[in-house]
């Protein structure tokens, strides 16, 4: 270990974006961990695309339909 906690730098990291693009980055992993859930067969396509497309409006989020790719 070299003394660096990871944990307190990915805070500090955090708390220093402004509140737009640490909203995007937000939303970025939330579709992250849709897609993983895809990909894995724990949800399906309707269930991605309606879970996608209610968190972007509780966001404020615009879609377009590269949004919808799994990546």
């Amino acid at each position: 270990m070299n003394g660096i906690n990871l944990k307190d730098t990915l805070k500090s990291d955090w708390r220093s974006m402004p509140p737009d693009e640490r909203k995007r980055a937000l939303f970025r992993k939330q579709k992250d961990l849709l897609d993983a859930f895809l990909s894995r067969g724990a949800i399906d396509r309707r269930q991605y695309e309606k879970s996608l497309t209610c968190m972007a409006e509780k966001m404020g989020m615009e879609l377009d339909s590269d949004t919808f790719e799994t990546h």
